[in-house]
């Protein structure tokens, strides 16, 4: 069972190819946790936080170009969050790679909560503006 059951009246944007994407983005984070609860957190955890930064950075593309197409006016604010993030995730695969930083609840709430504050209050933010 998963951690995290997507809920349309909860994260839907109302766009169909970015409700898509983070659907997808929600399954990364609960393969982490299934992850986790096998003990298998450590050994997976660089892949996961790779195939979670690549398709972050591959639907971060994807918002900005149709903001820049509609004149979303916070897309420098929205451009600005996304490469926090982005940041923050190399940051946590380097710290990983350098034997830093083990799979800890933190990385994985860090995550979760991220993603969702994300969609929940700022992608909402250009819904009506992309529909």
């Amino acid at each position: 069972m998963a951690l995290i059951e997507w809920n349309n009246s909860l994260y839907s944007v109302k766009v169909d190819q970015f409700d898509n994407d983070h659907k997808k983005l929600v399954q990364i984070i609960n393969d982490l946790h299934t992850a986790m609860l096998k003990g298998q957190g450590k050994e997976k955890l660089n892949v996961i936080l790779e195939e979670l930064q690549a398709y972050t950075q591959y639907h971060f593309d994807a918002e900005e170009k149709k903001m820049v197409e509609v004149n979303f006016p916070g897309l420098e604010e929205h451009k600005t969050l996304h490469n926090d993030l982005i940041a923050k995730l190399s940051e946590l695969i380097q710290d990983f790679k350098n034997g830093k930083r083990e799979v800890s609840i933190e990385t994985f709430r860090f995550l979760k909560e991220w993603l969702f504050n994300h969609i929940q209050v700022v992608d909402k933010q250009y819904s009506s503006w992309l529909k």
